[in-house]
């Protein structure tokens, strides 16, 4: 092969080289920036509430769970019970101040619960099995109407050391509202609505069902004359057969992520 035209082909070869390598050089300098450009993105729809929006099904359930928990009609004849004596207005505030106290505990757990489970070393599977089986066990007292009972004796002592000033946090805000069975539900939950929205939609049914919990204080006495017992025991019996199959469900999603993991 003649000199020159050897020389023509390194050089060709040289310059395409040079090309290809510029190339790829521009591709993983772009590839590099390509992920800024995504964080950015990602916090922007963050902050915006449009990362990560649950369901209608996964917010349904939330609700369903969260109502059941706290099981409104349950609480009728026990804030009956506790606010024996006070007219119509004080029940009015006892009403506002328990549904207000019980909103704010609810919504820190659901905020910040898997901070406080991080805090004690505790992993989101871990507490889906553990609170899974709460949940069965409230439900199981539902069913039976154990769990009446026992709300029933916390009323009963909350009045014989008059706490009537005291009633809206102890014994309805805590532990009848935000008790175990409804903090355990809400910590749960809040592993399934991660990002800036999905907890705001969180609060927001917790929020729903504190109302709901609310105008069943303020007619507790007309739902009371309504349903009387056993009007009373049918919706918290179905309410506790629909929290164990919850129950259930949290305990296989547990047992299957630490299978995993």
């Amino acid at each position: 092969m003649r000199p020159d035209v050897a020389a023509g082909t390194n050089s060709g070869a040289a310059l395409a080289g040079n090309e290809n390598r510029a190339a790829s050089g521009y591709a993983d300098a772009s590839s590099r920036r390509k992920p800024v450009r995504t964080l950015r993105a990602d916090a922007v729809a963050w902050w915006r509430g449009e990362a990560a929006m649950p369901g209608f099904d996964s917010i349904f359930n939330a609700f369903v769970t969260i109502l059941v928990t706290i099981d409104p009609p349950g609480l009728a004849p026990i804030f009956l019970a506790v606010t024996r004596g006070m007219n119509r207005e004080e029940r009015q505030q006892v009403s506002v101040r328990a549904s207000v106290i019980g909103f704010l505990v609810m919504a820190l757990f659901a905020v910040a619960g898997a901070s406080i489970l991080s805090v004690f070393g505790i992993t989101l599977p871990a507490f889906r099995v553990a609170g899974g089986f709460l949940l069965f066990f409230i439900a199981f007292e539902m069913v039976f109407e154990r769990r009446q009972d026992r709300k029933e004796k916390i009323g009963d002592v909350a009045i014989t050391k008059d706490m009537i000033h005291n009633i809206a946090a102890f014994p309805l805000a805590i532990p009848l509202i935000a008790g175990p069975g409804a903090i355990s539900a809400t910590v749960l939950l809040s592993g399934s609505f991660q990002g800036f929205g999905a907890q705001a939609a969180l609060v927001g049914i917790i929020l729903l069902c504190l109302i709901i919990t609310y105008l069943v204080f303020v007619l507790s006495e007309r739902i009371d004359r309504i349903l009387r017992q056993t009007g009373r025991s049918i919706p918290t019996r179905l309410l506790g057969v629909i929290l164990a199959a919850l129950a259930v469900q949290f305990v296989a999603d547990g047992v299957k992520a630490l299978m995993v993991g």
